[in-house]
């Protein structure tokens, strides 16, 4: 298959490509695009065989469910059996905005979407060429990120050409994602709301829009979880860089050591060598890669490059990659997720 590879200004957007994506999406066909979090790789939400496509491109597991994009309330009204009061309250709060939530879907949507599931993830991306081309194709796409099943999703369509050049109709060039991680997801469908991925809408933030307390689901901290995910990202292996990853954790002076020491044992050994480091720290590391992911304590700085990171140790060959740990809350609660499911839980504690 010929990828068609364009280019868009997100403040001078081409009417005549996004008519062309929207049509191909109308067709069956596949088009990645740009969002505010990362990149995704979309079909017809409401076309099982689009689904189907973008489960094949991507290399996914079948129950792996997908999220619906859409562009309008009403849309939602369209396809889901009931709106919760705390639903509502979210929507007008973050969207548009890297936030998904999950409700009970109706006959509409298709269970190929869902991963079988008769509930529906639904998202109001803020992007502007997302927008753009949710309308064009009739009003919902379906959207894992676009990179192959495991990787480190792309956050800048260099890496989408990688992993999709030749799968899918067209690649959307939109520059850098904003946010860089995938949206929080929250389910409304089991009573109370419940974080099911941790992202760049906290916690914190979420409990204060809701004047109530939001719980986490285990399933995101138990990886033998035999339970089938009722999100993207709750079962499998993913975000995973090419080589081993591991993730040093404990006071500041003793982390650079022993990062320091890993780092010269694997040397001695023959392979390359990296780590992830802040500004405040990168000068003192030593290895073949040192890479900064922003200042100390600014989690939402770390959120925005840790992902182009890992693509580029990948390409620089790296075998051996050494992480500092960062805080556990707010947005930092979406790295550590992140960097967990990259290292397979792989924390060495000081």
């Amino acid at each position: 298959m010929d990828t068609e590879i364009v280019i868009l200004n997100q403040d001078n957007i081409d009417k005549s490509v996004i008519k062309r994506a929207g049509d191909i999406l109308k067709a069956g066909g596949l088009v990645a695009f740009p969002t505010e979090t990362v990149y995704g790789l979309g079909g017809d939400a409401l076309n099982p065989e689009s689904s189907r496509k973008i489960y094949a491109a991507k290399g996914r597991p079948s129950d792996n469910p997908l999220i619906v994009h859409i562009a309008t309330m009403d849309a939602l009204r369209k396809i889901v059996t009931d709106i919760p009061d705390g639903a509502l309250k979210l929507a007008s709060r973050f969207w548009p905005g890297p936030l998904t939530m999950i409700f009970n879907k109706n006959e509409l949507v298709p269970r190929e979407t869902t991963g079988g599931l008769d509930t529906v993830a639904v998202r109001m991306p803020s992007d502007k060429i997302a927008a753009a081309l949710i309308e064009a194709a009739g009003g919902y796409i379906a959207a894992p990120s676009a990179n192959l099943s495991g990787r480190p999703s792309p956050t800048v369509a260099k890496y989408v050409i990688e992993d999709m050049d030749g799968r899918i109709d067209m690649i959307i060039d939109g520059g850098d994602s904003e946010v860089g991680l995938e949206s929080t997801i929250v389910d409304f469908t089991a009573g109370e709301p419940m974080i099911l991925r941790p992202g760049y809408i906290t916690k914190e933030m979420l409990e204060e829009a809701l004047s109530q307390d939001v719980s986490i689901d285990k399933a995101i901290i138990d990886t033998n979880s035999k339970t089938p995910p009722k999100a993207p990202g709750m079962k499998y292996r993913h975000y995973a860089p090419k080589g081993e990853l591991a993730i040093i954790e404990g006071d500041s002076e003793a982390v650079i050591a022993e990062i320091n020491r890993l780092s010269e044992e694997a040397s001695l050994a023959g392979l390359k060598t990296g780590v992830i480091a802040t500004e405040e720290t990168k000068a003192r590391y030593h290895a073949d890669s040192v890479k900064s992911v922003g200042h100390a304590g600014r989690e939402d700085e770390v959120a925005h490059h840790l992902f182009r990171i890992l693509r580029e140790f990948d390409d620089e060959g790296i075998e051996k990659m050494y992480s500092e740990s960062f805080a556990d809350s707010g947005v930092g609660a979406a790295v550590m997720n992140r960097l967990l499911k990259a290292a397979g839980h792989k924390v060495i504690k000081l």
